[in-house]
């Protein structure tokens, strides 16, 4: 009988909540297990730091949620000689320089490392998306290219995130995963009874910024035709003159709040942080069945072929008009939400990317170290 194996997974939040570990690799650990690995998980926020996290003030309770962040990895730190691998999303700790990361690299027998969005562009988020300036002052610009460099294997977000650390592995070991969704869980609803057309979006105060980028267009056309704004999120929303309903995020009603969504949007702009963006929102619009509208860049055009199973747009006129278009057409909203459904199911599901982490395990695994 062939002995299991011990994973450790070091990621920033508790399981089961933020959507870049839910619905990427958390959703492959039974397909782990099934496989021969057992799985601890330690995130560095726990759930008391995770409720408060995108919330304004709190900051004695940060400040504490920090801490005890640094002093679990401190004991993580400990016990990383007993695993046969340490799989890192995003880092191992938020700030400073790469030293916990080094650390974790000496210590541990196999990394795997999974990076999300273009963190590349030396961790600068948009101001918008980290007001707090001593936070981005003390991020640690290092930690990723080290985690690079260095792991015995890279798992990226995007084509574009995936040729730039092919740059920079020392064994040149880096593997485009796909973020994807279950589909038999993310599916189509029952018919809906007439009414409103929906145009949904979801996200979390973090990526707040992009909605916003939509203000303007929703705003118009609500002069021009009638339809409801449903926004899915962790955070309050207002957009005066729009039929607006806000819906709180919640893991047990995720897939029936999605369902009530007939036409998806995706705004992005047109700058190097959207190279690494997986696509995520888009794939879940196209699961549900929703006909999606989305920038054209980065991996977008990838996702979607425009007037086949969704929209294409580059500016705000172009927005107005897809989606004026689509509010008024439910024939092309139908044709579309079922080519993407068909799509989603095909090339975005767990079941059509399972065989895509195992690959990168195994590789992992076949070093003999």
């Amino acid at each position: 009988m062939t002995a299991r194996r011990r994973m450790l997974v070091l990621c920033p939040f508790p399981q089961g909540v933020a959507a870049g570990q839910r619905l990427k690799y958390e959703q492959y650990f039974d397909d782990w297990r099934a496989a021969g690995w057992d799985i601890d998980v330690s995130s560095f926020m726990d759930p008391a730091m995770w409720k408060i996290t995108y919330k304004p003030g709190h900051l004695a309770a940060k400040v504490a949620g920090t801490l005890r962040g640094y002093a679990r990895r401190a004991r993580d730190l400990l016990r990383i000689p007993r695993y046969d691998l340490v799989y890192v999303f995003m880092w191992v700790t938020p700030f400073g320089v790469s030293l916990e990361e080094r650390l974790v690299r000496r210590l541990a027998r196999r990394v795997i490392y999974d990076v999300e969005d273009n963190i590349l562009v030396e961790q600068s988020l948009p101001k918008e998306m980290n007001p707090n300036p001593i936070a981005r002052l003390i991020k640690g610009p290092g930690k990723a290219r080290f985690l690079i460099r260095t792991a015995d294997h890279v798992i990226t977000s995007s084509p574009f995130l995936n040729d730039f650390c092919l740059g920079l592995n020392k064994r040149r070991a880096c593997t485009y995963v796909t973020s994807s969704v279950d589909t038999d869980v993310f599916r189509p609803g029952p018919p809906r009874a007439e009414g409103s057309v929906v145009i949904g979006w979801t996200g979390t105060y973090s990526s707040r910024i992009y909605l916003d980028l939509l203000r303007g267009v929703f705003q118009t056309l609500a002069h021009r035709v009638t339809f409801r704004l449903r926004v899915i999120g962790n955070f309050d929303y207002d957009l005066p003159g729009v039929d607006l309903e806000v819906v709180r995020w919640s893991k047990d009603r995720e897939a029936v709040d999605m369902q009530a969504i007939d036409i998806g949007v995706y705004p992005l702009p047109m700058d190097d942080w959207v190279l690494g963006k997986s696509g995520l929102k888009a794939i879940q619009y196209m699961a549900f069945g929703a006909a999606c509208v989305a920038t054209d860049v980065g991996t977008t055009p990838m996702l979607i072929r425009h007037g086949e199973n969704g929209l294409l747009v580059r500016s705000e006129t172009d927005w107005l008009e897809a989606l004026e278009r689509l509010v008024k057409d439910a024939e092309l909203r139908r044709r579309l939400g079922q080519a993407a459904r068909k799509d989603a199911v095909e090339k975005y599901s767990t079941q059509a990317i399972a065989a895509d982490y195992r690959a990168v395990l195994q590789d992992v695994m076949g070093q003999g170290k």
